[in-house]
């Protein structure tokens, strides 16, 4: 019994021992955190230093040295920093809790010696370098880290020059001219690291409310154009900051100087122009465009470019609402000049899609439209999506036209071709519209619950808002009147019956005067009178829906189009800024936000400069 005693006895000692002291030190380290996180300083150094005796790592000996610096026992800091030192002698980052240690006990001149000796005493090693110098740079000590840089680059004879680091160093310090001065020295000697100089300049230009940091940059790039002849990647650079700056003209006009100095097929100039195009800049679009015409039909880029080009002058007549009868058959003129030089064939089968759009719904001639997509649709070779579009489009033309089933039946070929694409969706969509002009409400509002789910935003909000349109306006009597009323006028309006459209909107207002769809008929005229460049109106449509249906859901669609309008027809800024701050805020949730708010700030900023220069001159 005695023997089993001892045994047992000499087990515990032996054998959990270990465990009670990790069990004792855990305990140690949570009263030592707790002190600490109270700043009851002198109570947790007692810990800390207990801990650190038994296990002298990195987390005890900093909060051990932090207690020491707080109850300004800087004899007991040198100590333990010393300490670490001479256990760790290849680990020069020490050196700069010593060198920091010295400054805040007002040791000035020894802060200096230890921060000159550690940077002097460092070997040709990357890891090493960098190690002190970001401890350097933990305690802020930005001069000291970028001597550490510059000595290490010395050290390592080019090859890590530290460029990026020194960089972001002289980011911070706020010399935008050595930072640039690292990039520059980085592309010359590296283009591949192209990208990863875009990604740190496009925080470091931030903020340049005055543009002098751009404008720097664009200097320095200039030079280096000229000091670089050779190389593509300071005006690839420039072109860049250029398209930041939204400048497509100033992009264009080094994208051909780099095309020209380097004999290249236009590629620059295709991309920047489609770039253009997308953001509203039509005449750069254009201009890019005819520079690679002009290089000739031998150029692989020929044929997209002429193409491309009669896109950029249909999106720049339609798009801007703003053209005349002879501009649009100054358009037709071009489509078919650029058709006849082409031929049609698969390659070009879009631009006879694009010119049968434009012929159907703006020409009304809808008979060459009509005639022109089946011939597209026999071109030998015609790419099944291309048929499928050219689909849509006649489709549509049949819908404009009156000939409601035979659109129907080419929606649902194209839907059933094409059930998960995009492409298919298009079509389930235009086919659930029939079915609302049609007054099958109920078939319509279950496709287009299935598509609000759809990938592509644009149908998905189409889709929704139809189907909210039936929801809204059907079981609350016993009649479909109304909806079947405002179908027609919608099915109308989509024919460019506008004036019969709009009959038939006034006659259901005046039917039922106190009905749920009075807002989508004032909407619905919004729209029609926009059509027709009948602003005032449009703008009363509207106003109206922000008066009387604030509380519905078409109210923050009201807002944003009013705003649009004062902004960009108008030429009313500040009622548009108004309107926009207001669908900031009492339409939170609104599919607008984002542009709303892109917009105002804008606005506001350029208000904000126009009252400080009025201030200065005054």
């Amino acid at each position: 019994m005695v023997k089993r005693l001892i045994i047992f006895s000499f087990i515990i000692l032996f054998g959990v021992s270990p465990m009670f002291v990790y069990a004792q030190n855990s305990s140690d380290q949570e009263i030592a955190n707790e002190y600490f996180s109270n700043k009851e300083y002198s109570k947790a150094v007692v810990y800390y230093q207990k801990l650190y005796n038994k296990t002298p790592n990195q987390v005890f000996y900093t909060k051990l040295l932090n207690c020491f610096i707080e109850l300004e026992e800087f004899k007991n800091g040198e100590k333990l920093v010393k300490r670490q030192l001479k256990n760790n002698p290849f680990d020069p980052s020490y050196n700069a809790d010593l060198a920091n240690l010295y400054k805040v006990s007002g040791k000035g001149n020894e802060a200096k010696q230890t921060i000159d000796k550690s940077i002097k005493e460092l070997i040709p090693n990357q890891q090493v370098i960098n190690e002190l110098a970001m401890a350097f740079m933990r305690y802020q000590e930005l001069d000291a880290a970028l001597a550490t840089y510059l000595h290490g680059r010395k050290l390592l004879k080019g090859s890590y020059p530290f460029n990026f680091e020194l960089a972001q160093l002289y980011n911070l310090k706020g010399d935008t001219k050595a930072m640039l001065e690292e990039y520059i020295e980085v592309l010359a000697y590296q283009e591949s690291y192209l990208q990863s100089v875009q990604n740190a300049l496009q925080t470091a230009l931030y903020p340049d409310d005055d543009g002098s940091k751009k404008s720097m940059l664009k200097t320095t790039l200039l030079k280096s154009i000229q000091r670089y002849p050779d190389k593509r990647v300071f005006s690839e650079m420039l072109i860049w900051v250029y398209i930041q700056e939204e400048n497509y003209k100033g992009a264009m006009i080094q994208a051909k100087a780099l095309d020209k100095r380097f004999k290249e097929q236009g590629d620059r100039l295709m991309a920047l122009a489609q770039l253009s195009s997308s953001n509203g800049d039509y005449e750069t679009a254009i201009n890019s465009y005819q520079y690679v015409i002009d290089k000739g039909s031998d150029s692989y880029n020929y044929i997209s470019a002429k193409m491309e080009l009669v896109n950029v002058y249909n999106h720049k007549i339609i798009k801007t609402q703003n053209y005349t009868q002879e501009d649009l058959l100054g358009l037709e003129r071009n489509y078919l000049s650029t058709i006849s030089e082409l031929g049609k064939t698969a390659a070009t089968s879009k631009l006879l899609t694009g010119l049968a759009h434009l012929q159907a719904f703006y020409l009304h001639q809808t008979d060459k439209a009509i005639n022109l997509l089946q011939e597209s649709l026999k071109i030998p070779g015609l790419k099944a999506h291309d048929a499928a579009e050219a689909k849509i489009e006649l489709a549509d033309v049949y819908l404009f036209t009156g000939e409601i089933w035979e659109a129907s039946l080419l929606y649902s070929q194209v839907e059933k071709a094409y059930k998960y694409d995009e492409l298919g969706e298009r079509a389930k969509f235009k086919n659930a519209r029939i079915s609302f002009y049609t007054g099958d409400f109920a078939w319509a509002k279950a496709q287009l619950n299935v598509l609000k789910a759809s990938t592509s935003k644009l149908i998905s909000n189409d889709a929704m808002q139809l189907s909210i349109l039936i929801t809204d306006n059907i079981g609350i009597d016993t009649t479909e009147a109304p909806l079947l009323i405002y179908a027609k006028a919608d099915l109308l309006a989509y024919q460019n019956k506008y004036q019969e459209a709009i009959r038939v909107l006034d006659s259901l207002q005046e039917t039922f005067p106190i009905h749920t769809i009075n807002d989508d008929i004032l909407f619905k005229k919004f729209q029609i009178n926009y059509e027709q460049k009948n602003y005032e109106a449009a703008v009363k449509n509207l106003e109206a829906i922000v008066d009387d249906y604030s509380y519905d859901i078409l109210a923050d669609d009201a807002i944003y189009n009013l705003a649009l309008m004062f902004d960009n027809i108008l030429n009313q800024k500040e009622r548009a800024k108004n309107l926009y701050k207001r669908l900031l805020f009492d339409f939170q949730d609104s599919i607008y936000g984002v542009d709303a708010r892109k917009r105002y700030r804008e606005m506001d900023k350029t208000t904000t400069e126009k009252e400080d220069l009025e201030f200065e001159a005054n």
